[in-house]
């Protein structure tokens, strides 16, 4: 009897050896997921966020919305739809589809009337099979309220028009063009943005020697087909150092401060698009894109046809 008992207790240490060993080299071919590893994986949601909301003179307000792609290389495309809404629908229709990578701040903007001024406006976002992730738009809660006022040396938002003396934008609020631009797919569309400084600064001040540059960055903001930027060829070559030499084929920088800025996008599928040009003076050291100054969102509209 203790022979038998001792033969079933070497087969139940034998099973017991096989399964650690398994195991162990199941461990050693996966490593176990690290979140808060450095490489940023892919197949993560987008996250909707509410930049802070600005009062506006007749009673109305104006709410910022921005978002965070987690996907470190990986730009999404959510269509207007039961994945990415605003409610009231009322508000709907103004929130990009197309996601670049990482954190975009103040994209949109929703103008809420003095009559409802105690509501909240909801933009909800679902990435994939994910849950609806959902952020309040509202006004008066504390360290989300918006200023226009001058920073600490005078930086404003730059004004920005679709033409010289046209109609100006400022702040993310913007303009929308009035006008909707007609394109076939794969043929080229300039795209142009009169832009200046307006900002008025300590000329005592050494840091204020020279200019302030403005840079006009465009973006695909909706749209069913892929769209690339290429350079002008009225836009001189980036400048081999400072902050012309980190300037991608869909930016431009405006050295003094003021002037016209051009780009070339391309579409690759028929439909309707919007693009949006951003134009900052983030090099000031009074602004930035972290203290919800100082930029202007200007929108193409654009028909693109086979």
């Amino acid at each position: 009897m203790l022979k038998n008992n001792q033969i079933v207790i070497r087969l139940l240490l034998g099973i017991v050896l096989v399964a650690m060993n398994s195991v162990i080299s199941a461990n050693a071919q996966t490593p176990p997921p690290r979140p808060l590893g450095l490489n940023t994986p892919t197949g993560l949601p987008v996250f909707p966020i509410m930049e802070g909301a600005y009062e506006n003179a007749d009673g109305s307000f104006t709410v910022s919305f921005g978002y965070h792609n987690r996907n470190s290389d990986q730009a999404l495309d959510i269509p207007i739809g039961p994945n990415n809404f605003l409610e009231p629908e009322q508000f709907n229709g103004m929130q990009p589809t197309h996601f670049i990578n990482g954190r975009a701040t103040g994209v949109f903007t929703v103008t809420v009337p003095a009559s409802m001024r105690e509501q909240s406006i909801w933009w909800n976002i679902r990435t994939g099979n994910g849950e609806l992730l959902r952020v309040p738009g509202r006004f008066g809660r504390l360290g989300y309220t918006l200023d226009r006022n001058p920073r600490p040396q005078g930086t404003l938002a730059p004004q920005a028009s679709f033409v010289a003396g046209g109609m100006q934008g400022t702040d993310p609020m913007g303009l929308v063009a009035e006008n909707t631009l007609t394109v076939a797919v794969g043929a080229p569309l300039t795209l142009t943005l009169h832009a200046e400084d307006p900002s008025v600064r300590n000329a005592n001040d050494p840091r204020f020697d020279k200019p302030i540059p403005v840079r006009v960055s465009w973006y695909k903001h909706q749209g069913v087909g892929a769209v690339t930027f290429s350079r002008h060829e009225s836009t001189p070559a980036p400048d081999t150092q400072g902050p012309g030499a980190r300037l991608e084929p869909n930016q431009v920088q405006l050295p003094e401060g003021r002037g016209v800025a051009n780009v070339v996008a391309t579409f690759s599928a028929p439909g309707e698009y919007m693009i949006r040009g951003t134009v900052d003076n983030w090099t000031a050291p009074d602004s930035s894109e972290g203290n919800q100054c100082c930029w202007t969102n200007m929108y193409h509209r654009v028909s693109v046809t086979p």
